[in-house]
């Protein structure tokens, strides 16, 4: 219970100042199309709809976002374990579906496993050319490296405290009792549980278990406390962020008013300046506090992908020409 409060804590403290930051822009108002925003929010921040543009990183990326969700059901489960001393409380109460679900996570984090590996080695094996740019090295390539290695921990994590619970409940042992038969019946943990935990001791068996349980939970409480400062803030920020996108059709801009009130009376003299003409004027940004809070959460919600690069034309003329040459 205290690890829970204490992350809880940390984590509210951190997305306060990330919020605080965000406010520092200028302040816009987004209130209109709030239909047309959800379905925007709903396809591309929890469908993942831009996603699928690259089938191969797309169906790679679901299995690591459909795992981190659902995952965060067993995760549930593990802090009410925790806070009242119980091991597996909802398994009785939920039966056949609880072995379904926690079933469904088992594969679903073989999958991020598949599909974690696969992208540790299209950053640093195959050196895909948009994840291969120089603005990408240094925190932002080590930053997504420590969160595919934390990934790949978690799994194992989930796998050696599922592994060894089946084969201390096949032996009667398990601090989950009088459950049903034999078996815990976990769609892959009930293989690999006794492959590689069979041949082991009692004692060994309840540390491995145990190691599993607390990395499980220090993991998942030790990556929600570095979200405020990993890119992969972008989990959270990706919902309010597509919520509030720009509805104007592309190509369109919009005019700056400081611009529009010192230009305009040259063009209509009844025109009637808003602003003290004898003060400077400022035009463009030269601090934070000159962007809106939304091209501020803009900057917090992007992946480093390197997609706005090798998308940008003026980057792709500069290639061709020194192709040319």
């Amino acid at each position: 219970m205290f690890c829970f409060l204490g992350a809880s804590a940390f984590f509210y403290i951190n997305a306060k100042k990330v919020r605080r930051n965000i406010l520092l822009g200028k302040d816009i108002s987004i209130k209109d199309n709030k239909g047309e925003r959800i379905k925007i929010m709903t396809l591309i921040a929890l469908g993942q709809k831009k996603m699928f543009a690259r089938p191969i990183p797309a169906i790679l990326h679901l299995f690591l976002y459909a795992a981190f969700v659902i995952t965060q059901i067993e995760l549930i489960e593990i802090v009410f374990d925790g806070a009242l001393s119980h091991h597996r409380a909802f398994r009785p109460a939920l039966g056949g579906f609880y072995t379904f679900m926690v079933s469904f996570i088992e594969v679903l984090s073989v999958l991020a496993f598949v599909g974690t590996i696969a992208f540790l080695a299209r950053r640093n094996l195959l050196k895909v050319p948009r994840l291969v740019k120089s603005e990408l090295n240094g925190w932002p390539k080590l930053d997504a490296n420590f969160i595919l290695l934390t990934e790949l921990t978690l799994i194992c994590f989930i796998f050696m405290m599922n592994g060894a619970d089946e084969v201390l409940y096949s032996r009667g042992i398990s601090h989950a009792e009088n459950l049903g038969d034999g078996s815990l019946g976990l769609a892959i943990s009930s293989h690999i549980g006794p492959m590689l935990f069979g041949g082991m001791s009692d004692g060994a068996l309840h540390v491995i278990e145990r190691i599993g349980w607390w990395g499980h939970l220090v993991m998942v409480f030790g990556f929600l406390n570095y979200l405020p400062f990993s890119k992969h803030i972008h989990i959270l920020l990706a919902f309010p962020n597509t919520y509030f996108s720009n509805l104007l059709p592309k190509g369109s801009f919009r005019n700056l008013f400081e611009v529009t009130d010192v230009v305009k009376p040259n063009f209509d003299p009844s025109y009637q300046p808003v602003l003290d003409p004898n003060a400077p004027v400022k035009f463009g940004a030269k601090d934070i506090t000159d962007l809106t809070w939304k091209q501020l959460l803009d900057a917090y919600t992007c992946t480093e992908c390197g997609r706005c690069t090798s998308a940008c034309p003026q980057t792709k003329q500069v290639k061709h020409c020194r192709h040319e040459k």
